[in-house]
């Protein structure tokens, strides 16, 4: 049996992915964004409870939606260049935008401390995103310009090992290129549009198994009460803040 490639070896595969063979992947398998906002809502489990959205968010991003989600409570302009018109950062402090990886705690939450991986956009009392907004007829995302690359790449995934994939298998699958549940699926998509979003998908697969490796290479176990994250710049307490060192 062979073994499965590093995450190095991973990596260097998707820095080489070539962004118009992804393109064509998802002109084949088609997409257009409903705004049904079932990609920012929670979910029912196969008992039937709602499970809370989840969905991945690396640490600079959060810091980069703390600055965009001050502008939006200020009432401030969001480019989609990201340029905020606002200095007020510390309206929106790390929980507000991010909460632990669920997976592997007790009670979910990290209410009753334990660890963890990396961190998930941070949900309402109904488990739903909680920067999505719903409107008569569809949705809205108060950070669409700044939202992390998970949300800018769904429904789609690239198969390679130590990259993930949104909300379960895929239901469709081109090449290197994986289609995940979404009613937008199959319909026309302009090449314009294939091209930006294969060029977000590829930053993404490049992203994650940079994660990935951060999280390994700077994982040092820590003694600390409550639940502790461990990302890529080391471990954090659930507010965000450093421990024993981390950046």
């Amino acid at each position: 049996m062979s073994e499965a490639p590093s995450l190095e070896a991973e990596l260097d595969r998707a820095r080489e992915l070539s962004v118009s063979d992804l393109a064509d992947a998802i002109e084949s398998i088609g997409f257009e964004c409903t705004r049904c906002g079932a990609c920012c809502k929670g979910h029912a489990d196969e008992n039937g409870e709602t499970e809370p959205h989840t969905a991945t968010v690396f640490p600079d991003e959060i810091r980069g939606i703390q600055e965009a989600a001050a502008e939006a409570d200020d009432g401030g302009d969001q480019t989609d260049d990201g340029d905020d018109e606002t200095d007020d950062v510390d309206a929106y402090d790390w929980r507000d935008v991010a909460r632990p990886m669920p997976y592997g705690l007790p009670e979910g939450d990290g209410s009753a401390g334990g660890e963890t991986f990396e961190w998930a956009l941070q949900t309402d009392a109904c488990g739903d995103c909680a920067f999505y907004e719903e409107g008569e007829t569809e949705g809205a995302c108060r950070i669409h310009p700044d939202r992390p690359l998970i949300c800018r790449t769904y429904p789609f995934s690239v198969a390679l090992g130590g990259t993930s994939q949104p909300m379960g298998e895929a239901v469709d699958e081109e090449g290197m290129v994986r289609g995940h549940e979404c009613e937008g699926l199959g319909r026309d998509i302009s090449r314009a549009d294939a091209e930006e979003l294969a060029a977000a998908l590829k930053e993404r697969a490049v992203r994650e198994l940079e994660e990935a490796i951060g999280v390994r290479d700077n994982y040092a176990p820590v003694d600390a009460d409550g639940v502790v994250v461990y990302d890529s710049e080391g471990p954090k307490r659930a507010d965000g803040t450093p421990i024993d060192g981390g950046e």
